[in-house]
């Protein structure tokens, strides 16, 4: 184990700890007086109250604010405060001599010129020292290694720096007249030089600048800024380092405010200026001396004028030598450099006083040291942030990881060092009468948990502990903060509370809600004197001009070093959740491990009451006042005597007895001094602020004098004499009480002192009563209850008392227990507690004890009649066991009668085994006759209790019998077990073999049943391996892998399996394969989804329908199978007997995907036609309406914005453009396909991808040759290469912007379509299919490039040519117009009356008389869905173009909805909408994609109209 450094802290022992039982806990005045011999030695103790008692915290944190004290380390510790006010006094010196203080070092460390001052002080002085040369016998008192010349060096120092400071103590430094003239011939002495001092100071570079701490000014002044609370600095500073200059300190660049004669140049003058307090002169001499200080300045310059003369020394009277003549800065006073004690060798560079100002001013008197109080006002999380962050930057770890012990050596530490400054603060007193206590209290804000009511009324609650009745501070009628309501502390790490003890030598217990630890150091009471006496000793310069220093809690002392002077010292450090009690007169101190929050309050038990009247005496001597009047409280608690505890009542007997004598001593002086006159006074109304003694500031309260000259003063009998200079017979006598009126009150103390006389003569009259004049119990309860009601002393004649009436009860007590058969347990005399029960014997001791009882107990005659009980029972046993085979009942029997006597019966253990045995035969019995239930474990567990039992015969032959069958059965359990988990896996022949021979085993064996489960589920699947191709039919792939997937679970080898394994594996590889041909890169798309045909449109897509049609549709739709999502139809294709019927599925979903897109285009085209803003409908992948470059895809036709998709492969249109939802795959080419075809089939294994890829080479061929057909019947130019669009075309197609065209009038962002599209306008039915089914296609096909150049190049070219002649029209049109507007302002009033017909026909009826909520006037013609279209789709003779306008006198015409698609709604009202172009025809609106509303508010125009009358889509 490694020393300690000499330097470094050693804890003092620890307090003692007491961890309370709950019994202990309950009442804390009983168990602090049950420790208080103990903790009384060390004056403090340390309780840990019980595990389960935690109060809930109480405390408004949220309201809860406080400004803390700050606290330097280094200004607490007394020792380091003498050092410190000393260095101040030096600094101070010379910086009125215009120098600067800097702290030498001498071997590699800082100069302690405090201890080398009183160590030469205490060898006899300077001129000592040198004389008998000690200066190496103080060197090595200071701890420096001898034979280095440290002498020498310390010598220098002194003389340097201490000396003059010394001189200037003595008064020596004030010359005599007398000694001028004798100076006055030192001048031309050439050794002048070795007795001059030199006042600069100049030391080594290493020396470092002493800055004051100016404790006084600090307290008197407080600091502008808030400082960091965790300021961490050196006091020491290196001369050259770069320093921060505060106010008023001296440094280089500070005015130069000395006046002095002579050449000596001042240095230049800063324009700010910094105020120096000096001597106020008349405003006549300041221009002279502003006349004075131009002319020292340019000395050189110019000669002296007469002013100069005017100046001469005060101490030689001369005034030659200007040039050494020195002004004071102070009081103008001059002086010469040689007549000055010690003699300066040049002119100070700073400031200068002469010794008479230095005197003056260094001799002020020091204000009292206190803590100051910071600016800031913290909240308590604030506070806690701010020193957990100081805890964990000091220490540099978290706060929870920093050891105890190093935070206590390192507090110690700081606090005796000089060199660094560590500030803290520290959040204490804190009232909790404004912020709430920690401890929950009634009627508070608080809500508490009813299972926390209890801590409301608690004794260790600290607002309950103060004003409890065994507390005197119970009889203080006043709140008095931190006495009788608790004081809350909020702490930080290092901040510390000092020395002290507590206000009349109090009790204090201190609570730790939470936080880190509080460390604690304590000196029992009768040390207190002595610790006083130790810190008087060692910091006497702090007590002379605080003589109550101790009481004011700002001083500290290591405990090792009061230790070290016999100072009984201990310490504890408490944790969250424990209490510290403080011992009356016990001082104490600590500081805080880190942030914490703690509570603390002061009580007063019958044992302070002699310190109490002893500390009033003792703050009389030091002039201290009382928190409150311990006379005031005796006379308070004699007027209820009735009620007080008679201990309480003897104490305040004996104190009242010493306060009468007192008082009537006083009374006759001061009647004997003279003073006649008296007056009653109410002392107790008045503030105690107004009734303390003016000399003494004791709180007067039976008696004081006052004095008509001095309204308001008055002094206590003591202090007659410090009243006023008046006669003593103008005095009057103001008293609370008379002695006549004192002593009836101490004598109602006496009585209910002398009542515990009585009671204790009955009590022993009692105890020593004999045979038939005992008492009962009953009356011994009685007393004890007197005892408790008069709260008489618990001595050792009532605990004997509650003894013997505890032993009766306890006896009495199982005395009824042994009689009802309802004992338990019982205790013995030795204080053990034992589970077992009387035995016959001691039921026998048991009834003479109760006879020799001090009170009689009424169960004593029951007794024998158990007695005569159990003799019997002892009887009818040993008949029972005497039988060879006795019965199970009868065992039992006797076993029950045994239990209700409660008495221990050597038989009951032996027929306890019997009965063992019985039952065990029993359960074997009937485990044999159960067999399914019959386990390996219960067969275990049969043997195990088996083998415990006593050796029986019969036993051991059922042992014989489980452990034979147990063999079997286990041997055979691991057979099967090995069986099933074999490697290979064993044939179906091998485990029926094995399952032949385990079922005659009588047992439950779950691996047997196991193997048995096994075989059969193997010949089930191998029947259905069989099944799987019977008839030649091809298995579906999901029924294959299901039954690979329950082949493989089998623990059994099966042949087929290996083969269904590769095969399942082949048909995975095909549809990884299929998906790398089909599938593009991150595609959201299954193989399935590509494959098939769409069953699901896109959100954005779907046309809107309404409710009438949507229900129509349902209605005349059959039932069939649902095909709504590719889950459906994956559900479906396996569910399909063969591909027939899976082509057959995928043509119905053909059929779906077929109309979903011919809605879904109708719908996108429709959205092009809207003469309002687009609100509600959504183009692009994105929610914003078309602008700009647009691309419009040629399977939906819905437009996309070129920033929102990929822009197209073939910037030259070449090539279709599908958007991004259309474009679901790679679109391989058809002959990469057939290969995958001809594989799968040669797979001979049915999948839902494998039908859809299928049915797509299927549809692809069907699609190739319509288009054979239709190119033949068209005479389309099949082999016709890409060729440009003509210029027109390009105009129409790609390069002619759209338009601004708009119902209201006013204009939209225009778009244009970037890529060129195949027109729709003019398209017939049959080629719009042909070309849509062919983009559907996930193939590439030449056919398709090939159709879609042919249909755009010609269908370009003519709605281009169409256009051409649409604006020639309209330029003749605008030509003839005479106003020279546009034709749109026709358009515009076309538009308006269309509006005004458009709400005609929201009335009701429009101007044609048609109806506008149902069809036209002839009802439409029902025709079959299927046969329109047919008709629609096969003209008579075919081409490329068609007419879609109908004849207008036509009602066939009128009946038929003229629409490409038209989806034939039925039912009895259908909503139709009119063409506001030049047609003028009817449409559904569910077949142009127009709801109602729409229809009602905006202008439609048809597709036919928009290109022919030359409107533009919106």
């Amino acid at each position: 184990m490694t020393q300690p450094r000499p330097d470094e802290f050693i804890p003092p022992p620890e307090c003692p700890v007491f961890e309370p039982s709950w019994e202990e806990f309950a009442d804390p005045f009983a168990f602090i007086n049950k420790i208080r011999p103990i903790a009384e030695k060390t004056g403090i103790c340390k309780v840990r109250p019980p595990p389960d008692w935690q109060p809930p915290f109480a405390c408004d944190v949220d309201r809860l604010h406080f400004t803390p004290r700050i606290q330097r380390l280094n200004e607490l510790e007394a020792q380091t405060r003498v050092k410190l006010n000393f260095l101040d006094q030096i600094a101070k010196f010379w910086e009125l001599q215009g120098c600067t203080l800097k702290i030498p070092h001498v071997e590699r460390k800082i100069l302690d010129l405090y201890q080398l001052n009183k160590l030469v002080i205490e060898e006899g002085g300077f001129d000592i020292v040198c004389r008998e040369r000690r200066w190496t016998k103080i060197a090595l008192k200071m701890g420096f290694a001898p034979g280095k010349a440290v002498g020498s060096h310390l010598r220098a120092h002194y003389e340097r720096i201490l000396y003059p400071y010394n001189l200037f103590q003595s008064g020596s430094n004030l010359l005599a007249p007398g000694l001028a003239s004798k100076l006055m011939h030192l001048v031309a002495d050439p050794n002048l030089e070795k007795c001059v001092q030199k006042p600069t100071l100049t030391n080594d570079a290493k020396d470092k600048e002493y800055k004051p701490h100016d404790l006084a000014q600090r307290q008197s002044v407080q600091p502008v800024e808030t400082c960091t609370p965790a300021r961490r600095a050196k006091r020491m500073r290196t001369e050259g380092g770069s320093v921060k200059k505060e106010p008023g300190e001296p440094c280089e660049n500070r005015p130069n405010l000395r006046r002095r004669m002579g050449s000596f140049v001042a240095k230049p003058e800063p324009e700010k200026e910094i105020p120096v307090q000096v001597k106020q002169e008349p405003e006549g001499r300041s221009v002279m001396s502003e006349v004075e200080k131009a002319k020292a300045r340019n000395k050189k310059n110019a000669p002296a004028m007469s002013i100069v003369d005017l100046y001469v020394c005060l101490v030689c009277g001369s005034g030659s030598d200007e040039d050494r003549l020195l002004l004071c800065d102070g009081c103008d006073d001059s002086y010469h450099t040689f007549c000055l004690i010690p003699p300066l060798h040049d002119v100070p560079k700073g400031d200068w006083r002469c010794p008479k100002c230095l005197a003056q001013e260094c001799s002020k008197p020091q204000e009292a040291f206190g803590f100051e109080q910071a600016c800031r006002d913290y909240t308590l999380r604030a506070f806690g942030d701010m020193a957990d962050s100081f805890k964990s930057d000091y220490f540099n770890m978290p706060v929870h990881m920093v050891p105890t012990e190093l935070v206590e050596k390192e507090f110690w530490r700081l606090v005796s060092t000089i060199e660094e400054d560590v500030t803290v603060e520290y959040g204490a007193d804190i009232a909790s009468k404004e912020f709430g206590s920690g401890f929950p209290i009634r009627n508070g804000k608080f809500k508490l948990a009813p299972e926390d009511e209890d801590y409301l009324n608690s004794g260790w609650n600290l607002n309950n502990m103060p004003v409890m009745d065994p507390s005197v501070l119970t009889h203080v009628t006043a709140d008095i903060c931190g006495m009788k309501l608790p004081w809350l502390y909020v702490g930080m790490c290092f901040s510390s509370f000092c020395w002290h003890i507590e206000d009349h030598w109090s009790y204090s217990i201190n609570y730790l809600h939470w936080g880190e630890p509080k460390t604690w150091y304590g000196a029992p009471g009768y040390a207190a004197e002595q610790l006083e006496e130790v810190m008087k000793k060692l910091a006497p310069e702090l007590f002379e001009s605080q003589p109550d220093l101790l009481h004011q809690l700002v001083t500290i002392m290591n405990p090792n070093i009061l230790m070290a002077y016999g100072v009984p010292i201990y310490r504890t450090n408490q944790c969250a959740g424990e209490f510290v009690i403080t011992f009356p007169r016990a001082y104490h101190s600590g500081f805080n491990q880190g942030f914490n929050f703690a509570e603390a309050v002061n009580f007063c038990t019958v044992d302070w009451m002699p310190l109490g009247r002893q500390c009033v005496d003792h703050y009389r001597m030091l002039r201290r006042y009382c928190v409150f009047s311990h006379d005031e409280m005796i006379c308070k608690m004699a007027c209820k005597a009735d009620t007080l505890d008679v201990v309480l009542a003897s104490a305040v007997q004996k104190d009242m007895a010493i306060m009468i004598r007192e008082e009537r001593k006083l009374r006759e002086n001061i009647r004997k001094m003279g003073v006649v006159n008296s007056h009653p006074a109410q002392y107790d109304l008045l503030p105690d602020e107004e009734r303390q003694c003016a000399r003494c500031r004791t709180t007067c309260y039976l008696s004081a004098l006052t004095c008509p000259c001095s309204r308001g003063v008055l002094v206590c009998l003591h202090h007659v004499q410090d009243l006023c200079s008046c006669p003593v017979n103008c005095y009057t006598l103001h008293y609370k009480y008379t002695l006549d009126d004192l002593y009836p009150m101490m004598k109602a103390i006496a009585l209910r002192a002398e009542s515990y006389n009585d009671w204790a003569s009955h009590v022993t009259e009692i105890l020593e009563a004999k045979l038939d004049k005992k008492k009962s119990l009953a009356e011994f309860r009685a007393l004890i209850e007197e005892s408790e009601a008069k709260a008489f002393p618990d001595n050792d004649l009532l605990r004997q008392l509650r003894l013997v009436t505890q032993d009766a009860e306890k006896c009495s007590s199982v005395a009824q227990q042994l009689l009802n058969g309802k004992r338990k347990t019982r205790f013995r005399s030795g204080g053990g507690k034992s589970q077992n029960q009387l035995t016959v014997e001691e039921l026998k001791s048991f009834v003479r004890q109760l006879y020799n009882l001090p009170c009689s107990i009424h169960q004593a005659p029951l007794l024998k009649e158990l007695l005569n009980h159990v003799e019997d029972f002892q009887q009818h046993s040993e008949k029972v066991l005497a039988e060879e085979a006795p019965s199970a009942a009868e065992i039992q029997g006797l076993l029950d009668s045994s239990g209700e006597l409660d008495v221990a019966l050597p038989e009951v253990p032996v027929l306890r085994e019997r009965l063992e045995q019985a039952r065990w035969l029993e359960a074997v019995r009937g485990a044999g006759a159960q067999p399914a239930s019959l386990s390996l474990d219960a067969m275990r567990r049969l043997i195990d209790q088996g083998v415990g039992l006593p050796p029986h015969a019969s036993v051991e032959k059922a042992m014989a019998r489980l452990q034979e069958l147990l063999t079997v059965s286990e041997h055979w359990e691991d057979q099967a077990r090995s069986l099933v988990k074999a490697r290979p896996r064993h044939l179906l022949e091998t485990l029926e073999a094995a399952l032949q021979e385990v079922e005659n085993i009588p047992a439950y064996l779950p691996n047997c049943l196991l193997l048995k489960d096994a075989v059969s589920r193997a010949k089930e699947w191998l029947q259905d391996a069989e099944g799987l191709q019977l008839g030649g039919r091809i298995p579906v792939l999901d029924t294959l892998s299901e039954l690979v997937s329950r082949g493989r679970s089998i623990p059994i080898h099966l042949d087929p399996l290996p083969r269904l394994e590769v095969l399942v594996s082949e048909v995975q590889a095909w549809k990884e394969c299929a998906a790398k041909t089909f599938l593009m890169k991150n595609s959201p798309f299954t193989l399935l989804e590509v494959l098939c045909p769409r069953c699901e449109a896109s959100a954005a897509g779907q046309k809107p329908k309404s409710k009438k049609a949507k229900d129509m549709v349902q209605c005349s739709k059959k039932k069939t199978v649902k095909l709504d999502s590719v889950s459906d139809v994956e559900r479906a294709l396996s569910e399909s007997k063969d591909s027939a019927s899976a082509m057959a599925t995928l043509g119905e979903v053909r059929l779906k995907e077929m109309d979903m897109l011919y809605s879904m285009r109708a719908f996108n085209e429709s959205k092009l036609l809207l003469t309002k803003d687009w609100k509600g409908l959504q183009f692009c992948v994105c929610p914003d309406a078309p602008v700009g470059a647009m691309l419009q895809c040629e399977l939906c036709r819905d437009l996309f914005h070129s920033g929102c998709v990929p822009d197209p492969a073939d910037p030259r249109g070449s090539q279709p453009w599908l958007c991004p939802l259309c474009r679901r795959s790679e679109r391989p080419p058809l002959d990469r396909v057939l290969p995958l075809l001809a594989s799968l089939q040669r797979l001979r294994v049915r999948l839902p991808e494998g039908d859809a890829l299928r049915y797509l080479i299927e549809r692809t061929v069907r699609w190739q040759h319509r288009v054979q057909q239709v190119s033949a019947a068209l005479k389309l130019p099949v082999a016709q290469e890409r060729a440009s669009a003509s210029p027109c075309a390009k105009a129409f197609c790609s390069s002619s912007p759209s338009q601004e065209w708009n119902g209201s009038g006013q204009s939209q962002a225009a778009f244009y379509i970037e890529q060129r599209c195949i027109p729709l306008q003019g398209l017939s039915k049959e080629l719009e299919q042909l070309m849509v089914e062919g983009l559907l296609l996930q193939v590439t096909l030449p056919e398709t490039q090939k159709l879609y150049h042919v249909l755009l190049h010609r269908l370009s070219a003519q709605a281009a040519d169409s256009t051409t002649q649409k604006h020639h029209a309209q330029g003749r049109s605008q030509a003839q117009n005479e106003d020279g507007h546009c034709s749109l302002k026709r358009e515009a009033v076309s538009g308006t009356d269309r509006k005004a017909k458009r709400r005609l026909e929201r009335d009701g009826v429009d101007g044609g008389g048609r109806c506008r909520a149902k069809k036209p006037q002839k009802k439409k013609i029902k025709l079959n869905k299927n046969k329109s279209r047919d008709s629609k789709a096969a003209p008579s003779s075919p081409s490329l173009t068609s007419d879609p306008s109908p004849s207008e006198d036509s009602e066939e015409d009128m009946a038929l909805c003229p629409a490409e698609d038209c989806q034939q709604p039925e039912g009895d009202e259908v909503d139709w909408v009119q063409c506001d172009g030049s047609c003028n025809q009817w449409f559904h609106q569910v077949c142009v994609g127009v709801s109602p509303e729409l229809a009602e508010k905006e202008d439609y125009i048809c597709v036919n109209c928009t290109v022919k009358d030359g409107h533009v889509r919106k």
